[in-house]
């Protein structure tokens, strides 16, 4: 049986056909209409007369995005570790005393 689902997704004046997963549509078309959001913001801000470069300025965002979430995710994680070791130094030292 082919659970496979086929959707129309519209991205900067183009219709992209996919055939995916149902548990992915939700996600796919939420980010559809997250990139056609920030393309009618950078052509309200920018004199941008290119598709291309309003895509390319788009994909730069998302990404620059997922990289802040990873430095981040690492700094809060550093943190923890270093929380845990100096309660851990603490239950070492009172245990031993």
């Amino acid at each position: 049986m082919n659970d496979k689902l086929k959707i129309k997704l519209s991205i900067a004046d183009r219709v992209y056909p996919l055939t995916i997963q149902p548990s992915q549509e939700e996600g796919l078309r939420k980010a559809a209409k997250k990139i056609e959001a920030m393309i009618k913001q950078f052509e309200q801000n920018y004199a941008v007369r290119d598709k291309q470069d309003v895509l390319a300025m788009c994909a730069l965002q998302c990404a620059a995005q997922t990289e802040q979430k990873n430095i981040d995710n690492s700094s809060d994680l550093t943190e923890a570790e270093d929380k845990l070791r100096s309660l851990n130094d603490l239950l070492q030292n009172h245990l031993s005393a």
